[in-house]
């Protein structure tokens, strides 16, 4: 493992250090410390700001308007984001700049690269993810949505649930059954559809947090052009599979940044409510920041494999397991320390509906009681606790397989 940064890295580091000092007012403590529309309204302009820098296609080649550099200035730069409590856009370019994009530059054809390129980066088209399915969410290859070819077209039956985002968005790409008699991991493929026609439904449901942010996605007879596989029909398992390994290295980066950061506002709120004195909850503290350090070595010896160009392994069942088991019990104490106050939620809620609250939100229990119920939810997205044990269990230590019904 090797925790050093090369002199190129360190010189666009004080680069991006530069640009952020000279774009945000002096007196910034973090898209967190804004008001739900203040907040939106600097997301979008700063996505405004990155795609103009080039710093949302930072390693695409540059006939695609990339800069054509490295991942690990990829890695700087998502740092450099966490640290200033800035966002890397909006929430939708997680499928659409970071997911979608690098995987058409790797399995693409050049129609498809050429054509949804520019419309990704200029956020004219906004992209969501179908993949999981109410029979098929951790074990995904037993989805059973299919694709059949007519003509020129796809038709394309079915439904995906926890689409994030669909209600916003243009297009999905969309994991589909190609050809029913292969095994299950086989006859699979990589299709982009258009959100906007009658054969598609999407119907968003409220979380028990009360943000709407997931859907249900209905495909009767929905439709998209033949050319709109990508990687090639029957393959869409291999693209599927290099499509979650995108983001390993730059969550592995700032995953501890921002659950360090929560660790801080932990602190602050044991001092607020009078318990910073108290021996349980300075153990308990002193738990949760020994965790954020150990994320942080973990995350450095994934980066490593990352930029090696290795595939996704066992370190990322581990990283999952860790931090989203991690973050319950880091929540659970704040709702410990509130006691009573967390029953009666006041101050505004978290806008993100994932891990942290955003960097400079207040230390009100709104924040942390709301995000102790999307803590739950980190154990089941992106693969359960349960199937992460299993995985480790069978493919690392080489313990039984679990039964197959």
């Amino acid at each position: 493992m090797d925790i050093t940064y090369p002199p190129e890295t360190q010189a666009f580091r004080s680069e991006v250090k530069a640009f952020l000092a000279d774009a945000l007012p002096a007196d910034w403590h973090g898209i967190g410390a804004l008001d739900e529309e203040a907040a939106w309204a600097f997301a979008r302009d700063w996505r405004g700001r990155l795609a103009e820098r080039g710093y949302l296609s930072l390693t695409w080649p540059e006939e695609y308007g990339g800069l054509g550099l490295s991942k690990l200035h990829q890695v700087v730069l998502m740092e450099e984001l966490a640290l200033a409590g800035v966002p890397f856009g909006l929430p939708q370019d997680t499928f659409g700049v970071k997911m979608l994009a690098n995987t058409l530059l790797r399995w693409g054809t050049e129609e498809q690269k050429s054509h949804f390129l520019p419309r990704i980066l200029s956020g004219e088209d906004t992209w969501c993810q179908g993949y999981s399915e109410p029979d098929a969410g951790s074990d995904l290859a037993s989805l059973t949505t299919r694709a059949v070819r007519e003509g020129d077209e796809w038709v394309i039956d079915g439904q995906k649930v926890w689409t994030s985002g669909a209600h916003h968005c243009d297009w999905i790409f969309v994991l589909a059954r190609t050809d029913r008699d292969a095994p299950k991991h086989r006859g699979i493929s990589f299709l982009l559809v258009p959100l906007d026609q009658p054969g598609v439904e999407v119907r968003p449901f409220r979380m028990m947090s009360g943000q709407l942010h997931f859907n249900e996605v209905f495909f009767t007879g929905a439709r998209t052009r033949a050319d709109l596989v990508v990687g090639g029909v029957d393959n869409g398992w291999t693209v599927a599979q290099s499509l979650l390994g995108v983001e390993r290295g730059e969550e592995a980066a700032t995953n501890p940044i921002l659950f360090k950061a929560e660790v801080e506002r932990l602190v602050e709120l044991a001092r607020q409510y009078g318990k910073d004195q108290d021996p349980v909850v300075r153990q308990r503290i002193a738990w949760c920041w020994s965790k954020v350090e150990i994320m942080r070595f973990l995350g450095y010896r994934i980066l490593t494999g990352w930029l090696k160009g290795a595939e996704p392994g066992p370190e990322s069942s581990i990283a999952k397991l860790y931090w989203s088991e991690y973050h319950t019990e880091v929540t659970d104490l704040a709702m410990d320390i509130m006691g009573l106050h967390a029953q009666v939620p006041q101050g505004r809620p978290p806008l993100r509906t994932y891990r942290t609250d955003d960097p400079g939100a207040a230390n009100s229990s709104a924040s942390w009681s709301t995000t102790y119920l999307i803590a739950r939810s980190g154990t089941i997205y992106a693969g359960t606790s349960q199937v992460q044990r299993n995985i480790l269990a069978e493919r690392v230590l080489g313990l039984p397989r679990e039964p197959r019904v």
